[in-house]
C-alpha cells in the first residue's frame, strides 16, 4: 500500500520536466504482427525483465502513469554506459526539497529474442528514493514508461500475466470480441479517463482520474479537487505512503461505486490525499486522482493511445472483495538479504496498537511460521485475514523476545 504514493508524487513532480526527447519505444522484428511479452505479477505491480544497453539484465515496472523512464540504481551506471547529458533539479513531494535527476541520451533495451527499443531518453535519479525492496520485496530497478508500447495497440492480460503488442496496420477487430469500449484522453502520452464515482447513497460526482498501472493500491483520490471527494466519516487517518519529502499523511475509507466503462465496482478500499493537489497544480491538466492495479486488475484491458480508446473485459478478479489490512501493522524489509521484517507503522486505534506492538519491532514469527520463511505477500495476507481471526506474533525489542496476541478486525 504505502510504495505507490512514492511512485505517484515521483511522476507528477517529473512530469515538469518536459524538454525530454520523445520516447522512441519498443519495436517489433520486421514482420511481426503480433507479440507477446510475459510479465511477473507481485504486489499488485507489474515487472518486465529486460537488458539494458546489451549489459546486464534489469527488472522495470510497467507504469502507465510515468511520463519517463526513469533508473534508480545509479551505482550501476558506469557498468552499463549511461552518460549524463544534462542535471534536472526536481521537487520532493512537499515542493521544498530538491532532488538531482540526470538526462540519458540513447539507451538501449532489450527483451531478448522478442523486441528491442534501440534508442531511449531516461532518467537515472541521483538517490534511489522508491526503496521498492524495502516497502514491497520486489527487485526493481527502475520505472518503464507505458508510453513506451504506444507505436502499437496493446493488451495487458492480467489472468494470463501478458502484454500482447499489436500492428495497428493489421490489427484484427475479432480480438475485441466480449470487450467493452471506452473513450481515453490521452495527455503527455498517459491515458485518463472519466468516469462517475458514488462516494455514498446521494452523493455523485463525474470525475477525472489517471489509469495507472505503476500502482499498486485500488484507488486514490485528491480529496481538495472536487467538494464531494472528502473522506468518509469513518474513514481512518493514516500514513498512505512514502513520499520523496517524507511520509505522506491522509486518509483510507471506502467508497460506494465506482464505474469504468459499463461496469461498476463496489465499496472499493480508496486512499484519499491533499498534497498531491499541490503538486497536480503544477501539471496543467487537472484530474481527481487515480486508478491502480488494485482495481484495473479486475479487467483485461486493450489500450490504443493513437485513437484515445480503451477496451475492458472482466478478468477473474472481477468480482473479488476489496481486502484491507485487518492488523494496523506495515512492515518493511530490512537486513543485508531484506529478510527482516520490521514494524514501520502502527494505526492508532487497531488491534497492532491495542496489543501495544510498536515501531522499530522486529517481526520474528506470526502464529507457527518464522517470518524468514514468509514473503511480504504472504504476510500481508495474513494481516488480511477473516475479522474475528487470533494471530499470536513474536516480535523483538531492544533484544528481548515479546509475546503478543492480536485479533483481526475490520477497521474500514
Amino acid at each position: 500500500m504505502k510504495i505507490k504514493t512514492t511512485l505517484l508524487v515521483l511522476t507528477l513532480v517529473l512530469a515538469g520536466v518536459t524538454n525530454l526527447s520523445a520516447q522512441r519505444g519498443f519495436f517489433m522484428p520486421p514482420g511481426v504482427k503480433t507479440m507477446d511479452i510475459p510479465f511477473e505479477y507481485n504486489n499488485n505491480f507489474i515487472v518486465i525483465p529486460m537488458v539494458v544497453n546489451g549489459r546486464l539484465p534489469m527488472r522495470f515496472i510497467f507504469d502507465t502513469g510515468a511520463g519517463h523512464t526513469l533508473f534508480l540504481k545509479k551505482e550501476l551506471s558506469p557498468i552499463l554506459d549511461l552518460k549524463y547529458e544534462r542535471t534536472f533539479q526536481v521537487l520532493g513531494s512537499d515542493l521544498s526539497k530538491p532532488l538531482t535527476a540526470y538526462l540519458v541520451k540513447g539507451v538501449r533495451f532489450d527483451l531478448p529474442e522478442k523486441l528491442n527499443a534501440p534508442k531511449e531518453d531516461i532518467l537515472v535519479l541521483d538517490e534511489d528514493l522508491f526503496r521498492f525492496e524495502e516497502y514491497s520485496g520486489i527487485e526493481v530497478h527502475g520505472i518503464l514508461s507505458g508510453n513506451i508500447f504506444s507505436r502499437y495497440i496493446y493488451k495487458i492480460n492480467y489472468d494470463k500475466g501478458v502484454i500482447t503488442l499489436y500492428d495497428r496496420a493489421f490489427f484484427d477487430p475479432k480480438i475485441l470480441k466480449g470487450y467493452t469500449q471506452f473513450p481515453l484522453e490521452v495527455y503527455r502520452e498517459k491515458p485518463y479517463f472519466y468516469t462517475k464515482l458514488t462516494m455514498a447513497a446521494d452523493s455523485t460526482a463525474e470525475i477525472k482520474l489517471l489509469m495507472d498501472t505503476g500502482a499498486s493500491m485500488p484507488l486514490l483520490l485528491f480529496a481538495d479537487t472536487h467538494p464531494m471527494l472528502k473522506p468518509p466519516a469513518n474513514a481512518i487517518p493514516a500514513s498512505i505512503g512514502q513520499g520523496l519529502g517524507g511520509d505522506i499523511e491522509g486518509f483510507t475509507g471506502r467508497v460506494k461505486a465506482l464505474e469504468i466503462g459499463k461496469f461498476q465496482q463496489q465499496n472499493i478500499v480508496t486512499y484519499f490525499q491533499v498534497l498531491d493537489t499541490i503538486v497536480d497544480s503544477l501539471a496543467a491538466n487537472k484530474r481527481n486522482g487515480v486508478v491502480g492495479n488494485g482495481l484495473l486488475n479486475r479487467y483485461n484491458i486493450i489500450l490504443d493511445y493513437h485513437s484515445e480508446q480503451a477496451w475492458l473485459k472482466p478478468s477473474k478478479r472481477f468480482k473479488e472483495e476489496f481486502v484491507f489490512d485487518r492488523s494496523g501493522i506495515g512492515v518493511i524489509l530490512t537486513g543485508e538479504f531484506l529478510d527482516t521484517y520490521v514494524v514501520h507503522h502502527i494505526l492508532p486505534g487497531s488491534p497492532a496498537a491495542e496489543a501495544d506492538i510498536r515501531k522499530g519491532d522486529t517481526i520474528l514469527r506470526v502464529g507457527r511460521k518464522p517470518t524468514r520463511w514468509m514473503t511480504l505477500t504472504g504476510l500481508v495476507h495474513r494481516f488480511q485475514g477473516k475479522p474475528g481471526k487470533l494471530l499470536k506474533i513474536i516480535v523483538e525489542r531492544n533484544g528481548q523476545k515479546l509475546t503478543k496476541e492480536i485479533v483481526l478486525r475490520d477497521l474500514i
